[in-house]
């Protein structure tokens, strides 16, 4: 952000992260819960739970910097706004990642529920190094550039919603991307196959939810199940347990022991930090989802966080009061 901006210094600044308690595995504790919990572990022993954290709290980084430094306030509302701070965001977590990822998950901080379709990579793979000589002017040229990303706006129906449930967990997204990757590039053909039948069957359930009605849940979960089964297979081809054994009796466990659920899945990269369930919204399924997986080994919570449309937002500060002088940057 500062070589975009080329700053030669700011001012003295305190900046402080706080990152919602959904995206972190919460210690089980009889004291209520606030707003921000102390988790007293360093970043590195805090167990994630695949809600996308490191591109989400990057994405609200970078905006609000740009917001505070640059000569000109953003005005989110703007689509060359958020075309900035996706562009921006995506460079900054590529960067950070070591340039291995889809994407989708800052689309998603950025312009809140949508189906991406990636930018080409070479756009920041051309860049040099940061703090080399033309780094921030290249910089520039490729953040104020013209991607070629598609954006589609997308939602849940309603009278449905998604519940995510935290394993405990954790795995290396960018280890197991970085292995999928490897696979789709020694097995073209084969790779390319299995590539395009995932991009039919999960075009398909977007379609069906669309138009979803209540008649047409059968067909959701039919749709459901052939994604899964070809993650399945995708991930024995790569070597890779995208969908683990474990986490495939706990999604059939699911999808047939309780009532209004269409069906789950695991979510982003795949593997043992999380799964995600598309319900029927009504109280008595989330209460009903919420005991049966309190139940399973006792390792599995149904997180509070449910889909959501809106991507990168100015907050009031004062729903965070308490945290200290240095919200004045929120």
């Amino acid at each position: 952000m500062l070589s975009y901006l080329s700053l030669s210094k700011i001012l003295s600044s305190e900046i402080t992260i706080l990152a919602d308690n959904d995206y972190y595995s919460q210690p089980t504790s009889t004291t209520p819960p606030q707003l921000f919990n102390n988790l007293n572990v360093p970043l590195s022993s805090a167990h994630k739970t695949g809600l996308g954290s490191s591109a989400a709290l990057v994405t609200s980084l970078t905006t609000c910097l740009l917001q505070t430094y640059s000569s000109a306030p953003l005005q989110l509302s703007a689509p060359s706004s958020l075309t900035k701070i996706h562009n921006l965001s995506q460079a900054a977590h590529c960067a950070a990642q070591g340039k291995v990822g889809s994407g989708f998950d800052v689309a998603a901080a950025v312009f809140g529920s949508c189906v991406y379709h990636r930018f080409s990579p070479s756009i920041l793979q051309v860049l040099p190094e940061a703090n080399t000589p033309g780094f921030s002017r290249e910089l520039r040229e490729a953040v104020d550039g013209s991607w070629d990303m598609e954006i589609e706006k997308t939602k849940i129906p309603k009278g449905i919603r998604v519940v995510m449930g935290d394993i405990d967990c954790g795995s290396s997204t960018p280890g197991m991307v970085k292995k999928v990757l490897a696979w789709r590039e020694s097995e073209k053909e084969a790779a390319g196959k299995r590539w395009d039948e995932l991009e039919r069957v999960n075009r398909g359930l977007i379609d069906l939810l669309a138009q979803l009605s209540e008649g047409g849940h059968d067909s959701a979960r039919k749709q459901i199940l052939d994604i899964r089964k070809n993650i399945r297979a995708m991930g024995g081809a790569a070597g890779v347990p995208i969908e683990p054994e474990e986490q495939t009796k706990l999604l059939d466990a699911v999808s047939t022991g309780v009532p209004g659920v269409l069906g789950g899945v695991v979510p982003g990269a795949g593997g043992y930090d999380a799964v995600a369930f598309i319900i029927k919204d009504d109280e008595e399924t989330v209460t009903a989802l919420k005991e049966f997986l309190a139940k399973w080994d006792g390792k599995v919570k149904a997180l509070e966080t449910r889909e959501e449309q809106e991507g990168v937002r100015v907050e009031q500060v004062e729903q965070y009061e308490g945290f200290g002088n240095y919200l004045k940057l929120t």
